[in-house]
């Protein structure tokens, strides 16, 4: 190899080296911050505010009376449960009257995704509004005490807060989905209480979520976009309302048991994820610095991190390039690079399953997790050349 060709290799493995290291680098940073145990703050007291729950609806059938049941016992007087039963061809609507609950239908075939349905319920809203708008999906089930925890931090800080958001994989999963569940707690437990920690605002994880009315009112929800959540904090963030986390608030909810399912919810999140990661991430940034804004800045850098499997194969990737072109030129410097990332993630990964995943992956199980990765290189594949653009509901069991 010519010594030019190989600088200009070089130094091409070395802005990809640095590249990968600096997501790695906040992932660990995030990691890092979260380890220390939480203690719990008590229950909040004083003024109880007047509360709206809003549960978006679509053919929830098989869920939507759990999800009303958990919620209701932690309602008062005066408190209102409205569902948006939208576009649903099944019984969701009357399920939802029989379980105490308010219920708006809507019908657009043209105008669809959640986005669409929560802004339905907002303009219904707007009659009686409440002081506190309180998001939860219909697959959801709210811990005792959650809705008091969010709706009271929101009141205190009038700012939107979101509760701790954990999907469980149901029994009898296979390994890929105990792998998925894994990096969805990383994702936003460990990551999000790493950032609060830190006293920066989190992700909102699209239920869980509490609004001041001025907040949520005014808010652009009427969209079609696939990770409508994620682009909904964004927004909120600069327009100097930051999301809040809320760590001792827990809804939970599971990942569909199907192949169906699974498939078409990774799409969705991880498309989605990746298109904000393209079109938004280096906005934010600039804006952050331009407006001297450390809350924009801290939310740029986490949304820089990319899905934990795709972290992992860039990683990867760069790894075993700069290994080889070290092998054919004795050019260390990538090497060096790429090894610090690569040895700065498996121990944040490690770090994290020691203090949160024990419960979640055996350490044996947790070792398959680079061929998780491989396995989802026809996903990332897809981004490419034919990116998911359009909202479609994950197919759920026994749909």
């Amino acid at each position: 190899m010519n010594l030019p060709f190989a600088i200009l290799i070089e130094t091409l493995l070395c802005v990809l080296a640095v590249a990968t290291l600096l997501p790695v680098s906040v992932f660990l940073i995030e990691v890092l911050t979260a380890l220390p145990p939480y203690r719990p703050r008590g229950m909040p007291g004083g003024r109880r505010p007047s509360v709206a729950v809003l549960i978006p609806a679509h053919n929830e059938t098989l869920v939507i009376a759990a999800t009303l049941r958990a919620i209701a016992p932690q309602l008062i007087a005066g408190d209102r449960l409205v569902v948006v039963a939208d576009n649903c061809a099944d019984d969701t609507a009357a399920l939802a009257v029989a379980g105490g609950a308010e219920v708006l239908e809507r019908a657009d075939r043209e105008r669809r995704g959640k986005g669409y349905a929560l802004d339905f319920g907002v303009r219904h809203l707007e009659r009686n509004p409440p002081e506190i708008v309180l998001i939860i999906d219909a697959d959801c089930a709210v811990e005792s005490g959650a809705v008091e925890r969010l709706i009271h931090l929101c009141l205190a800080t009038a700012r939107p807060v979101q509760a701790l958001y954990l999907m469980h994989a149901p029994e009898g999963a296979g390994l890929k989905t105990r792998i998925a569940e894994f990096a969805w707690l990383v994702k936003n437990q460990v990551r999000a209480l790493g950032r609060h920690r830190l006293g920066l605002p989190c992700q909102l994880m699209g239920t869980g979520m509490a609004f001041p009315w001025p907040t949520i009112s005014t808010a652009a929800l009427a969209s079609g976009h696939i990770v409508e959540d994620l682009k909904l904090g964004v927004d909120l963030a600069r327009a100097g309302a930051p999301t809040l986390f809320c760590p001792e608030a827990r809804v939970t909810s599971h990942f569909p048991s199907t192949a169906e399912g699974i498939a078409s919810q990774r799409t969705r999140w991880e498309h989605g994820h990746l298109d904000v990661i393209l079109r938004t991430a280096p906005r934010l940034f600039f804006a952050a610095l331009r407006r001297r804004d450390h809350n924009l800045l801290g939310l740029a850098f986490d949304l820089c991190v990319p899905p934990l499997a795709l972290l992992t194969l860039l990683t990867l990737t760069v790894f075993a390039c700069s290994a080889i072109f070290y092998l054919v030129t004795t050019l260390v410097l990538p090497l060096w690079l790429s090894a610090a990332s690569l040895v700065m993630l498996g121990s944040s990964v490690l770090l994290a399953w020691g203090s949160y995943g024990r419960q979640v992956i055996s350490l044996a199980s947790l070792a398959y997790a680079p061929f998780y990765a491989l396995w989802k290189i026809p996903l990332y594949l897809k981004f490419l050349v034919s990116r998911q653009a359009e909202w479609i509901r994950s197919r759920r069991d026994g749909d």
